[in-house]
């Protein structure tokens, strides 16, 4: 018979109230209290205190305080991943963050999920629906990120997004429920190629 951390990871229902996973959550909330009480003059620590927090972590990771998540374990992030304050990340499922992404205040990314059923809701079933973010992913201030979601590379979450839906590559998306806006093209490149170069101009 299957464990209740293997039906959670496979996306069945299961009982979140089990030994291995009161345990794999005691050591988040513990990591995270330590975490969000180190300061700017602590780089070492966050790292190390990462390393240990997280599945996988790349190069050039910060979280500014404070960070919240149910177990880090279940989480990838890749090089370069930067977040601001108060995000949260609820990896019942497995999260996995590309390189090069940063996410601006207030983010949340919710993989966990509840039964319609109040009956069954009511007796402490769960699951959960991974969560994908691709490279190069910028995703604005109070975006929610729901269960199964999967979002591209090089793409824009607007500030306020409700995330229901995947993302495809090379898009602004926006709205609740967000929807694409539009395409990245070659004139927003052109457009940031210039403003680069009067920086360097003045």
């Amino acid at each position: 018979m299957r464990s209740e951390k293997e039906k959670m990871l496979a996306g069945d229902l299961y009982i979140a109230h089990d030994p291995e996973l009161r345990k794999d959550f005691k050591k988040a909330k513990e990591l995270v209290r330590e975490y969000n009480h180190t300061t700017e003059n602590q780089p070492e620590e966050r790292q190390r205190i990462i390393k240990n927090l997280f599945k996988k972590s790349g190069k050039g990771v910060y979280l500014e305080p404070p960070f919240y998540t149910d177990y880090g374990c279940n989480t990838e992030v890749g090089d370069n991943f930067y977040t601001n304050y108060e995000c949260i990340i609820l990896d019942i499922a497995n999260v996995k963050i590309g390189n090069n992404v940063f996410f601006g205040p207030r983010v949340g990314i919710y993989t966990a999920g509840h039964p319609i059923d109040a009956a069954i809701r009511g007796e402490s079933f769960e699951y959960g629906k991974p969560v994908t973010i691709g490279n190069d992913v910028w995703v604005g201030g109070n975006v929610v990120i729901n269960p199964g979601v999967t979002i591209g590379n090089n793409v824009i979450i607007g500030s306020g997004a409700i995330v229901t839906k995947n993302i495809p590559d090379n898009v602004i998306a926006v709205g609740n429920p967000c929807k694409v806006l539009r395409e990245i093209n070659d004139e927003d490149k052109k457009y940031w190629e210039l403003e680069k170069q009067r920086y360097y101009e003045n």
